[in-house]
């Protein structure tokens, strides 16, 4: 009883160990992965791959301990069946040799099973994922019957793929059952002449008949340990898929982590083009310098490249050619502003040789799609934190004009919001996403669509608390709202892709081009 529980606990204690690593290092492989490989991704293929995890830990606790005992058990008991008649030794071996064969003759096809069914898998439980999500959408479009049928056609092809693994493995047990049901009536058989011969007693018969189950016994385990093996392999195979995978910032290279923070920004000739988009690029040679200390805003029609220009920005994605450096503004003897030293001089820094997340801690971020987590306020204000700073938690909320209705809270800024907490509006999310990019007291801000969910009041209120914070820092906006953009230091209007315009507001309303007709199109639109 005790070698039992004691046998348990150690499992247990090796089970449990084993998961933590393995799920650790899986975990901590995603965070180094970039932002790209998450574009690409399925929820629920990465999911998948995570709970692929315990196939590994039953295969090195249960099969590879029980593995060890089989074998032992296996040799003691094929010495003495073969003491007491080398024959009928014989014909167990080669049948078990044959049983053996049969399993491995069917692993390809397991493997190819197994590989199907994760992928129907991977996509079912993706669909799931946006069935619930997307559950406000659907009733309003007045979809449900039409999404439970795509529901119910993913789960048939999963069902299909479950039968006919179910029926490899009904096929393939059949096969084994007849070839030992005949070693066992052969072995029979055996034994039985052997009395009649004379060459054994019957005490020795069924001495026979008991050492011959102590000898399959083993057989069976090590053939379930060759499918745990096969399973484990598989599962390890597509654990190792991700961690061969680059990562964002290779450990054998050094980067730096600390530079001049008072420089511009320029990008040069910058080409990028989205992976399986095609051949049309989404930013054609960008040539843009944003100065150092002032606000740009950025502004143009739908997908004319404005927020992947944020994400290159953001190190998210690299230039496919050209480059994004910071230079340090020269002003010369003569007087010639805007002069900078040439490429390679020791003033220029590109960023790629500058660590990504030393990078983005001075970069404070709020995007479209910027995300609330189930915890509580001041720790989605405070993400990366682990004590938090009380003063600048309240400062940052008093820019981002959310105090007082954090503090009308029961519980305030320790109030749980998210999947799990209370709900809160948009316009509440973004001041909360504000906030935690002015906690990071950052001397780069990058806002794309900041203030798009909130009222007029809401947002002048924020615009104003935004401008002394904004002295000495580097902004970029993206916006459609000309109460947003129109007080910038300089305007970058986009199209397709490409720079058109650059200037202050009053020289491209002067100049009567691209940003001209959408002003011009927006006050049509107030009126």
């Amino acid at each position: 009883m005790r070698l039992v529980f004691l046998r348990s606990w150690i499992l247990l204690h090796i089970s449990t160990r084993l998961n933590l690593t393995i799920l650790s290092e899986f975990l901590s492989k995603l965070m180094r992965l970039p932002v790209s490989f998450f574009d690409v991704k399925q929820f629920g293929d990465i999911m998948q791959r995570i709970g692929d995890h315990r196939r590994i830990e039953s295969f090195l606790t249960g099969q590879t301990l029980s593995v060890v005992f089989s074998l032992f058990n296996l040799v003691v008991f094929g010495f003495v069946l073969a003491y007491y008649h080398l024959s009928i030794f014989a014909v167990a071996v080669g049948a078990s040799v044959l049983y053996a064969v049969w399993v491995i003759l069917f692993l390809k096809q397991r493997r190819k099973m197994d590989t199907k069914r994760f992928d129907v898998s991977s996509a079912n439980q993706s669909q799931l994922v946006q069935l619930i999500q997307g559950m406000q959408d659907i009733k309003l479009s007045g979809a449900e019957t039409s999404k439970r049928w795509e529901w119910e056609r993913t789960q048939a092809r999963l069902f299909k793929w479950s039968i006919k693994s179910l029926s490899l493995s009904q096929f393939q047990q059949a096969g084994a059952l007849l070839i030992n049901q005949s070693k066992n009536i052969f072995i029979t058989f055996l034994a039985a002449k052997a009395v009649v011969d004379g060459q054994l007693t019957l005490g020795g018969m069924m001495s026979v008949q008991y050492i011959l189950g102590q000898f399959n016994a083993p057989i069976e385990q090590m053939i379930g340990f060759l499918q745990s093996w096969q399973d484990a392999q598989i599962s390890l195979e597509r654990l190792n898929e991700v961690h061969g995978l680059a990562d964002e910032e290779p450990a054998n290279e050094i980067r730096r982590k600390e530079w001049n923070n008072q420089q511009d920004i320029h990008l040069t000739k910058v080409t990028y083009t989205y992976p399986g988009a095609g051949n049309e690029p989404v930013l054609k040679n960008i040539n843009l310098t944003i100065p150092h200390g002032q606000t740009t805003a950025i502004v143009g029609t739908s997908g004319s490249g404005k927020t992947t220009l944020l994400k290159l920005l953001l190190r998210f994605y690299e230039p496919q050619s050209g480059s994004i450096s910071l230079k340090k503004q020269l002003v010369n003897p003569l007087g010639v502003e805007n002069l900078y030293l040439l490429p390679g001089k020791a003033s220029e820094l590109n960023l790629k040789y500058i660590s990504h997340k030393a990078w983005r801690q001075q970069c404070g971020v709020v995007m479209q799609e910027g995300f609330i987590f189930s915890d509580t306020i001041a720790r989605n204000i405070a993400v990366a934190d682990e004590i938090i700073d009380q003063e600048r938690l309240y400062q940052a909320a008093h820019l981002a004009n959310i105090h007082e209705f954090i503090e009308s809270l029961p519980l305030g800024y320790y109030t749980k919001i998210g999947a799990e907490g209370n709900g809160i509006s948009q316009g509440q999310k973004q001041r909360i996403l504000i906030a935690r990019s002015v906690y990071k007291n950052p001397q780069l801000l990058l806002f794309d669509e900041a203030t798009n969910a909130l009222d007029a009041n809401n947002e002048a209120v924020i615009i104003r608390n935004l401008e002394e914070f904004f002295q000495g820092r580097t902004v970029v906006v993206v916006a459609h709202r000309l109460s947003t953009v129109k007080h910038a230091d300089q305007i970058v209007v986009m199209e397709k892709g490409e720079v058109v315009e650059v200037g202050t507001h009053a020289e491209l309303v002067f100049a009567k081009g691209k940003y001209f007709k959408l002003v011009s199109n927006q006050l049509e639109l107030a009126v």
